[in-house]
């Protein structure tokens, strides 16, 4: 029985730590018998970046954007219905930076990207505003796009493998189009109405099915009448559009990501974009002392079968696991 570089007692191995001078049989033996403390592990993920904010506007404002949405668990799709990712390789007892972006703030002549989630090297990138004149270049485009207004054809687009575009806004005193979802693109806005909000995507990560980042719904034309309205968000908490020239737009949920609703017109504010979450997902057996944070808001490990799971609602700081 080897020695492990010792000529006196051999000492004690074990998945936590190691002594001694290993050959390359050593290090087999050893990993076969469970006694080799590993370098890293798989860690299965999902990251969504907070939602845009819906345009408060002249005319039916643009729904927000979804953040981006990036998945490795199971075989669960990704935005943009691409392909799960792979697992991250986490080493151990090294500080991982979490970010959990907040959602887009709407405003009375402004609207507002989400902003960025992180989890080490995965990045979801922050939903884009439903459009008014004059936004910076591209504040619409994002994880997701925000919808069109006034009749621009100018509608956000999304980012592939995390989410999809915007939908345009038609004719004269159009409504809004709607924010993309994780699924779905933004549906068009036609005539006085407000396109829909695409669809979010659903995770079982935590072990039930949760449906998250929906797209914000397009606002209705300021000079609505009976029968046009604002459109609802997409499925996974996308805020509705404003149906007429004072209705604000509703907000996306909190901790999904989605978009805002955009407004009914003239002095209606859009709204506000939904906060991103982080949620990470091992077998507990890889990580057994469990996970230690920092800076972080979250509902402490809770397990599912055979793994364990954090889920982090808000905050930037870091993650460690022994």
């Amino acid at each position: 029985m080897a020695k492990y570089g010792f000529t006196g007692a051999k000492p004690t191995q074990s998945s936590s730590a190691n002594t001694g001078v290993f050959g390359v049989n050593d290090v087999v033996e050893l990993l076969g018998k469970g006694k080799f403390k590993r370098q890293d592990f798989n860690m299965q993920y999902l990251v969504i970046a907070g939602g845009g904010s819906g345009a408060g506007s002249g005319a039916g404002g643009g729904g927000g954007g979804a953040g981006g949405y990036r998945n490795s668990y199971a075989s669960e799709t990704s935005g943009g219905n691409s392909s799960t990712e792979t697992p991250l390789k986490i080493p151990f007892d090294t500080s991982v930076t979490v970010t959990v972006g907040a959602g887009g703030a709407s405003g009375a002549n402004t609207a507002n990207r989400g902003n960025d989630s992180v989890l080490h090297t995965v990045t979801s990138i922050a939903g884009g505003a439903g459009y008014r004149a004059g936004l910076p270049a591209d504040v619409e485009d994002g994880g997701s796009g925000g919808g069109s207004t006034d009749g621009s054809g100018t509608q956000g687009l999304g980012t592939t493998g995390q989410g999809t575009d915007g939908g345009f806004s038609n004719a004269n005193q159009p409504g809004g189009g709607g924010g993309g979802g994780a699924v779905n693109a933004g549906s068009n806005g036609n005539n006085k109405s407000g396109g829909g909000g695409g669809n979010g995507a659903a995770s079982s990560i935590t072990g039930s099915s949760v449906t998250r980042a929906g797209g914000g719904g397009g606002g209705a034309s300021p000079d609505a009448t009976v029968g046009f309205g604002g459109a609802g968000g997409g499925a996974g908490g996308g805020g509705a559009g404003g149906n007429n020239q004072t209705s604000y737009g509703g907000a996306g949920t909190g901790n999904t990501g989605s978009g805002g609703g955009g407004s009914g017109g003239n002095t209606a504010y859009g709204g506000n974009g939904g906060s991103g979450i982080v949620i990470l997902r091992w077998a507990t057996a890889d990580a057994t002392i469990g996970a230690t944070r920092t800076g972080l808001t979250d509902g402490g490990v809770q397990t599912d079968g055979s793994d364990s799971y954090i889920v982090f609602t808000a905050g930037t700081g870091t993650v460690s696991f022994s």
